[in-house]
């Protein structure tokens, strides 16, 4: 079992940076050893939980969606369990609820192949 917590969300302005953080507990990310990936997700009004990064946990491969892909960097701690989200340039259709969750087989772009997930952490974009 992992429980994810997701902090570093809040209220900023067009162009502004905000990094999140997703901090695992309960059983260590490093023991997915070949193939589990852990990823951000988000959800804004009305709309469809996204894909927008995920990092493959043993190895380190990146993924991105791309709507974020040069303005968002996802990466891991491994001793502190921990993945963040550095989002940079931030624009007003960033805003949503953000995700982050735990594939236990490996990285996928589908919200329905992730096995744990953590509350969410609202960013919201003013212009």
């Amino acid at each position: 079992q992992v429980q994810l917590v997701e902090s570093g969300g809040g209220l900023v302005q067009a162009g502004d940076s905000l990094r999140l953080s997703c901090a695992a507990s309960g059983r260590t990310l490093g023991r997915y050893q070949m193939g589990g990936a852990v990823a951000w997700f988000r959800q804004g009004p009305g709309k469809a939980r996204e894909f927008v990064a995920g990092i493959n946990w043993s190895v380190g491969g990146t993924y991105y969606a791309d709507s974020v892909k040069g303005r968002f960097t996802i990466s891991r701690d491994n001793a502190k369990n921990t993945v963040y989200l550095q989002m940079n340039s931030l624009k007003p259709e960033d805003t949503a609820v953000y995700y982050c969750a735990v594939d236990r087989a490996g990285i996928s772009f589908s919200a329905v192949d992730y096995d744990y997930w953590g509350q969410g952490t609202q960013v919201t974009v003013s212009s």
